[in-house]
Order: structure tokens, then C-alpha cells, then sequence
């Protein structure tokens, strides 16, 4: 029997906010709106050092995420923010192998990996993101990479149930450009199959593969209509008044 799995929207505000412009969204566009919080996991993930006033600010029913955390636990690793800290705080998500993290800052399958199994440790719930290049892409090989990223979590995801998969196309995040909805379905389809051979047969119907990519209100529509797409990591669109249109979008898979 197939698991039924919960809708999925992660708000990815990246180095963007300030507390005036917090304080605007959560007060005039999140916390007005009736969202279905049994239906639906609507996590937040502002910069680290906003973390707290979005706690204070959001209603119950929203959950709160970190962007990164740190290879390191605590100790003298000056600038580094461990998963334990996050934990004390009361964060219990984060964002781990995001795109922007493995270009700029040169962070390998490995050391996404070796966060991913600390974070898990520290008993933080998941996103796991992977995702292929333009060039990658053009050369054919999106499988091989996905495949690549996958294999290197594996050994260090000692819970299937705390981890979120999600799958951003580079080339289509902060672009404008989104993948198709067969494009992404297609992809999608592949990570559920390999966690299926990979993983397990239950762990592939239960484990949430979201898509992150100019997911906007003009296509998520389209996109949650594919049958293993359970969800969005939104970027841009989750500091507009447009993110609840994505959110609601999810009933279409009631």
C-alpha cells in the first residue's frame, strides 16, 4: 500500500531580511492565513541571526529551519554554528547540501554528508538537497550526479524518517528558469527508485522528494501535479505575499 506523505513547503529566505521586513511578512501575509498545518509542513528558514525573532514572531503551527550547520559540534571553531546549538535553540530543521553552499563555498558530497550524519545525531529533521548543473544537464549525466550525492548521504542517514529530499536543478534556481513538470517528475521518479534499491521499499514511499527551483504561484500548480513531487523549497517567491498561493497549492494532492 502506498505511504501517504505530507505536503512539504520550505520557505529559503538565503541572506535576505531585515527585521522591519520580517516583522511586515509574518504580520501581514503568514500568520493571517488559515493554513492547514495538518496537511501541510510549512517550515521557515531565515538567516541564523534572525532565527529567533522568526520564532518569537510565527504562530504555532509553522516550524522553523536553519540554512546550515556546521561539520563541527562545539568547541573552538570560531564562526561555526554546530547542530547542537541549533537544537538548543529550538530549531529543529535544516537546509544541508543547498546548491548555493556546494558552488560558492566548495562544500563536497562528502562534507554534506559528514553534516548530514551530525545534524541527524543532534535529532534535527533534514533537507537533503541535490541537483545536477547546466553543463551536467547538457551532457546527460543528471542521473550519475544525483546518483553521486545520494550514494555519499547514504551511509549517514540513520533515519529516513527525519530526512526531506529535495531536488534543485542549478540552473533553474534564482534564474527564472524552471525545469518542466517532466523534467522534475522525471528526476524525481529516478531518487524514489533509488531509494527503493538503494534503501528500502518503505523508505521510498514514505520519504518526502521536494523541488526547488523559481518555484513561483504561476507554476507550482502544474508542478504538484506530478505524482512525486511532494512538495517545494521556494526561494524568491517565499518572501512574497505569493508563497501562501504555493503553500495552498498542495491541496491539489488531497
Amino acid at each position: 500500500m502506498k505511504a501517504a506523505r505530507k505536503f512539504f513547503v520550505g520557505g529559503n529566505w538565503k541572506s535576505n531580511g531585515s527585521v522591519s521586513s520580517i516583522k511586515d511578512l509574518i504580520g501581514k501575509v503568514l500568520n493571517p492565513h488559515p493554513f492547514d498545518f495538518q496537511s501541510v509542513d510549512v517550515v521557515i528558514s531565515p538567516t541564523f541571526v534572525h532565527l529567533p525573532l522568526v520564532q518569537s514572531l510565527l504562530k504555532p503551527g509553522f516550524q522553523v529551519s536553519a540554512q546550515n550547520a556546521s561539520l563541527t559540534g562545539p568547541g573552538a571553531y570560531t564562526g561555526e554554528i554546530s547542530p547542537e546549538s541549533l537544537k538548543d535553540l529550538g530549531i529543529n530543521w535544516v537546509i544541508l547540501g543547498h546548491s548555493e553552499r556546494r558552488s560558492f563555498y566548495g562544500e563536497s558530497d562528502e562534507v554534506v554528508s559528514g553534516k548530514i550524519k551530525r545534524s541527524l545525531k543532534s535529532e534535527l529533521n533534514v533537507v537533503a538537497c541535490v541537483g545536477e548543473n547546466l553543463k551536467e544537464r547538457e551532457s546527460q549525466i543528471t542521473n550519475d550526479v544525483i546518483t553521486r550525492q545520494l550514494s555519499a548521504m547514504k551511509g549517514n542517514i540513520i533515519d529516513w524518517n527525519r530526512v526531506v529530499i529535495a531536488y534543485e536543478p542549478v540552473w533553474a534556481i534564482g534564474t527564472g528558469v524552471s525545469a518542466t513538470p517532466e523534467q522534475a517528475q522525471e528526476v524525481h521518479d529516478f531518487i524514489r527508485n533509488w531509494i527503493r534499491r538503494e534503501v528500502g521499499v518503505g523508505e521510498s514511499e514514505k520519504t518526502r522528494i521536494i523541488y526547488g527551483g523559481s518555484v513561483t504561484e504561476g507554476n507550482c500548480g502544474v508542478l504538484v501535479g506530478m505524482k512525486d513531487i511532494d512538495g517545494f523549497l521556494v526561494g524568491g517567491a517565499s518572501l512574497k505575499k505569493s508563497f501562501v498561493d504555493i503553500v495552498e497549492s498542495g491541496k491539489r494532492k488531497l
